[in-house]
């Protein structure tokens, strides 16, 4: 026996939030029809299970435990569908918890010393630009005392 299309999205729902173009990508690879999709996606926003804030908010939260920085949570949120005007205020640049997510994550790879060299300097500041934190940050916790930072 299938699974109504109500069912589909309502379990993906239930183990996570999902982005309106995430539940969407879900329910077109069970080949459900579009307006059956639109219809569908209307009611769960209309009856508050579907919440482009809440997963934005979650999305965010998840990956910065996940020591990730605000660049590359962008890119990840507007792959998923959300716009910037949406998740500017849950990924606040400005948030010094930032920098200290890029020091945790740079202990956790290279311990409590700084590079020496220029080779590993770059090394390290190309593994913390992949995970999204800006360049003038990594600069900045290059030429200090990571306790200082």
């Amino acid at each position: 026996m299938s699974r109504s299309i109500n069912e589909v999205a309502v379990a993906a729902l239930s183990r996570r939030e999902h982005s309106i173009l995430e539940i969407r990508r879900k329910l077109k690879l069970k080949s459900f029809e579009e307006d059956e999709i639109d219809a569908c996606i209307e009611k769960l926003i209309n009856n508050n299970l579907l919440s482009e804030e809440r997963f934005t908010e979650s999305y965010i939260n998840m990956r910065k435990r996940r020591g990730y920085g605000p660049g590359r949570i962008a890119l990840e949120l507007q792959e998923r569908g959300i716009d910037e005007l949406q998740f500017g205020d849950f990924l606040d640049r400005n948030n010094p918890d930032w920098h200290d997510v890029m020091r945790q994550q740079y202990c956790k790879k290279y311990g409590n010393r700084l590079a020496d060299d220029y080779a590993e300097k770059v090394k390290r500041a190309k593994h913390l630009q992949s995970r999204g934190f800006p360049l003038d940050w990594i600069f900045k916790l290059n030429s200090m005392d990571l306790d200082e930072y």
